[in-house]
């Protein structure tokens, strides 16, 4: 009898199933009113006194292996309907709420302010060619203005290159519409320059064109008096003569900041004043190396950097906060 116990373990220790009706058939075989473990049991009466000791080792080792195996089974059967019902590509809790990007944040709010007054958005490849980021925009070869934005050379001979402004956008969209033109031109743009507080090699930038039948500086003017008034909430600006080779004439634009602060003392370097952009009327070069003809149509364009901006509205210090991807810094930005 002790050998067919020893058989039945081995038969309970082999039993695996993941179909409910017959882990319920193993359980009736052995733990059943009629079962095996109740049938050892009555006849352990029967059996001698010298043997019983390891007899009733035997049954109840029998026992608690037939019970492990069904509590085994039903966890099993469990842990499957659970997975069953579960998404396994959910995010593990808890759930961190993130936050959008300073640089997004504000790329979004210039964005509204010009579409408001009719700007639509334009987008073109990071990675340029001489013609659409130097040549077009009046930058020929060897000319000296290119010193300005030393960039990033994929290849050579022909050049391709990463793009030192959103303004070959503006290239690759007036080459193929034709005027009235009112186009936003935001995007990542690229520059060999040292990586300080105040520069990077990377950063964005939003530029804005205004093609057709005479516009002039006085239209630019305005337009840019909407932008710091929407934007900054200040309406005094001034435009310095400058220079830009795809414009003439052309101009920085400073925004009145006031001195209400020891913060803007630092920033504007006690004048009040901040430069926020540069622009100025489109050159008529431009226009021709375009096919637009430049006795119809004339135009303005503008540009700024985003980063600069961000830095201005929320009085950060160090431009390369917005590349090391500090949680820290970015959820300062969660509410907005």
């Amino acid at each position: 009898m002790i050998e067919k116990i020893e058989e039945l373990l081995v038969e309970v220790n082999a039993f695996q199933s993941q179909n409910k009706d017959e882990i319920e058939q193993f359980r009736i075989k052995f733990n059943g009113k009629k079962g095996i473990l109740k049938d050892f049991f009555e006849k352990f009466k029967e059996v001698p006194n010298e043997q019983k000791k390891d007899f009733g080792q035997k049954i109840n080792s029998l026992r608690q292996a037939v019970e492990a195996k069904l509590e085994a089974l039903k966890e099993a059967i469990s842990s499957n309907i659970i997975l069953e019902k579960e998404d396994l590509t959910k995010p593990a809790f808890p759930l961190e709420m993130g936050s959008r990007h300073p640089i997004n944040l504000v790329r979004s709010r210039i964005i509204e302010i010009f579409k408001s007054i009719g700007f639509a958005v334009a987008d073109g490849p990071e990675i340029e060619d001489d013609w659409h980021n130097f040549t077009a925009l009046n930058l020929p070869e060897y000319h000296p203005a290119r010193d300005m934005q030393d960039t990033f050379f994929i290849e050579q001979n022909p050049d391709v290159l990463l793009r030192t402004h959103t303004s070959s956008v503006q290239i690759r969209y007036m080459e193929e519409n034709e005027p009235p033109i009112r186009i936003l031109s935001p995007g990542r743009v690229f520059r060999n320059e040292a990586v300080s507080s105040r520069s990077h090699c990377i950063f964005h930038q939003i530029e804005g064109l205004y093609i057709d039948e005479n516009v002039s500086f006085a239209d630019l003017k305005q337009t840019i008096q909407f932008f710091t008034t929407e934007l900054f909430g200040k309406s005094k600006i001034r435009m310095r003569p400058s220079y830009f080779p795809f414009t003439e004439p052309s101009a920085e634009v400073d925004v009145y900041w006031g001195l209400n602060s020891e913060t803007d003392y630092r920033i504007t370097k006690g004048t009040g004043w901040l430069e926020i952009m540069g622009c100025g009327m489109v050159d008529p070069a431009v226009l021709k190396n375009v096919n637009i003809d430049a006795d119809k149509y004339s135009g303005y364009a503008f540009g700024m950097g985003i980063e600069r901006i961000v830095m201005l509205l929320y009085q950060m210090s160090d431009i390369r906060m917005f590349f090391e991807n500090d949680k820290r810094m970015l959820q300062q930005f969660g509410h907005l």
